[in-house]
């Protein structure tokens, strides 16, 4: 009986050892679980901080992390127990263990705001960089038309700026001064007759479209103050061809023709009497006295007149249209001058009176009206849309593929 008792209590003791060891066993297990499932959100989290780092130009900052200064990687200030991220920098410029802050240094340094991260800090940083480089610009600028004012212009050394004038692809037609063929063409065209002659003065008469609006009218008014010896008659649903004879018989040299579109001046037609010819032109940018800033009011003397580059055989030829609209003796006394500048083929018109300032300097008041010229088509003989022949017509399919080269 005692030997059995002492089995019963054995064995009683070795059931209680054997639930003690599968208690800590199932603790333990727990505990490795517990401890894994810590490591996941511990790695989750690392995960969801890596996208929330922010960077400034000298501090790094994880959110709901520590700070980082001096330009340590974020690999060797924050570390974790399963060895996640090495403590060694990396060279892997895409992984987060080596975005520190020598990045925005660099930015800071070199002054390139493309390396930084964040859009509206980059955006901030190139409006920084733009005006601190028109700064420099404006002072380098200042300095050198300081150092002309003492010096000369001979102080400072400026380079020609690249254009697309001084660029311009070479033309055959250009008139050389003293050209021999020109002189002798010049000698019997339809513009012979004013030339020759000092005594024939010229006789416009100026004409709008049907029904024109108030601006076209306000421009038209201010066109005939700067032509001297024009008429002003509107059109009343009267064809040109008709119009052309009756001038003829009152003595007027040239008919002008204000086209309108849109409650706007978009064309002007030129024609020269009796002979022509006669030109078309694209008329933009147009500009009335009360649109221009300290304009003034012309008087009654006559302007002179002044053109510029036209170059070429057809520049040529119109440049003599527009100086056969004025007379060939200006009155110097009113001190106004009309000028047409032909530049890449567009001819801006000015009205202008000047002010000689100490026998070097001049001033300008613009008078107006103002406007831009662009040539559509230059017609042999008086206006005729059915049988003329034309000397030349824009095609711009064939003549606009190159940007340097002008026919003016």
């Amino acid at each position: 009986m005692a030997d059995k008792n002492n089995e019963s209590i054995l064995t009683s003791e070795d059931e209680e050892s054997e639930e003690e060891e599968m208690s800590e066993d199932e603790v333990d297990s727990d505990e490795e679980e517990d401890d894994d499932d810590e490591y996941l959100d511990d790695e989750e989290e690392d995960e969801e901080g890596a996208d929330k780092i922010s960077f400034d130009d000298d501090v790094a900052s994880v959110e709901g992390g520590a700070s980082i200064d001096g330009g340590a990687s974020i690999a060797e200030s924050v570390s974790f127990d399963g060895g996640v991220f090495a403590s060694d920098k990396m060279d892997d410029v895409g992984s987060v263990g080596t975005l520190d802050t020598e990045i925005s240094m660099s930015s800071q340094i070199t002054n390139t705001p493309f390396k930084i991260r964040n859009r509206d800090k980059r955006r901030e940083k190139a409006i920084q960089l733009k005006q601190e480089q028109r700064k420099m610009k404006m002072k380098e600028r200042k300095q050198r038309q300081k150092a002309r004012r003492e010096m000369g212009d001979s102080a400072v050394n400026v380079s020609k700026p690249i254009t697309l004038d001084n660029q311009r692809e070479k033309e055959d037609t250009m008139v050389e001064i003293n050209d021999q063929e020109v002189l002798l063409e010049e000698q019997d065209d339809e513009f012979a007759s004013y030339f020759n002659s000092t005594k024939q003065t010229p006789k416009i008469l100026l004409t709008t479209s049907d029904r024109p609006r108030s601006f076209t009218t306000r421009f038209l008014k201010e066109l005939q103050q700067s032509l001297p010896n024009s008429d002003v008659y509107y059109r009343r649903a009267i064809p040109l061809k008709k119009i052309i004879p009756q001038c003829v018989k009152r003595g007027y040299t040239d008919i002008i023709m204000i086209n309108e579109d849109r409650k706007k001046p978009t064309g002007m037609l030129v024609c020269h009497l009796p002979n022509g010819p006669t030109a078309h032109f694209k008329l933009t940018n147009a500009k009335v006295r009360k649109q221009i800033k300290n304009s003034t009011n012309p008087s009654e003397h006559k302007p002179e007149i002044i053109l510029n580059n036209f170059g070429t055989r057809l520049g040529h030829r119109v440049g003599r249209m527009f100086s056969s609209l004025y007379p060939h003796e200006p009155e110097f006394r009113g001190r106004q001058v009309c000028t047409f500048h032909n530049q890449r083929d567009f001819i801006f018109f000015r009205h202008h009176r000047y002010i000689i300032r100490e026998g070097k300097r001049c001033g300008l008041q613009e008078i107006g009206p103002r406007f831009t010229l662009k040539l559509r088509s230059l017609q042999k003989g008086s206006f005729d849309t059915k049988y003329g022949e034309y000397e030349w017509i824009h095609k711009p399919k064939e003549m606009d593929k190159s940007r340097r080269k002008f026919h003016l």
